[in-house]
């Protein structure tokens, strides 16, 4: 996507979405072309990046609350694991952010999806 002016997004010989690589990263035309330019996630029916969920300790207007299944320590990322109402919800963190939340599995974590971050919503 680097070297692109302009991409074409094909799904089984249809035409999803044309444009530049930003503009298909931060306002895909469906849950294909999301899904098919980077890892997703599900949160509260809407499907987002995983780096864009933030966390809060706490409750906060428009976040959903979940509980930590697991902390897995990637290098230079963190990758948390939470269940909101039974699905699984993945959150990239860098380790600054993990530290200082302290996390562990069976806490109780609040997620909201970035403000800056147009999700789709999905079925």
């Amino acid at each position: 996507m680097e070297v692109a002016d302009e991409i074409v997004v094909i799904n089984e010989g249809r035409v999803e979405q044309v444009g530049a690589p930003d503009d298909l990263y931060e306002r895909p035309a469906n849950e294909f072309v999301m899904g098919f330019l980077g890892p997703v996630t599900r949160l509260d029916g809407r499907l987002v990046r995983p780096h864009d969920v933030e966390v809060l300790e706490a409750p906060a207007a428009g976040a959903v609350g979940a509980r930590v299944a697991r902390v897995v320590r990637l290098g230079f990322e963190v990758r948390l694991d939470a269940v909101v109402g039974g699905e699984e919800v993945w959150v990239q963190l860098t380790r600054g952010q993990a530290r200082s939340l302290d996390l562990s599995p069976g806490a109780p974590v609040w997620l909201h999806v970035a403000e800056r971050t147009e999700a789709l919503v999905g079925a």
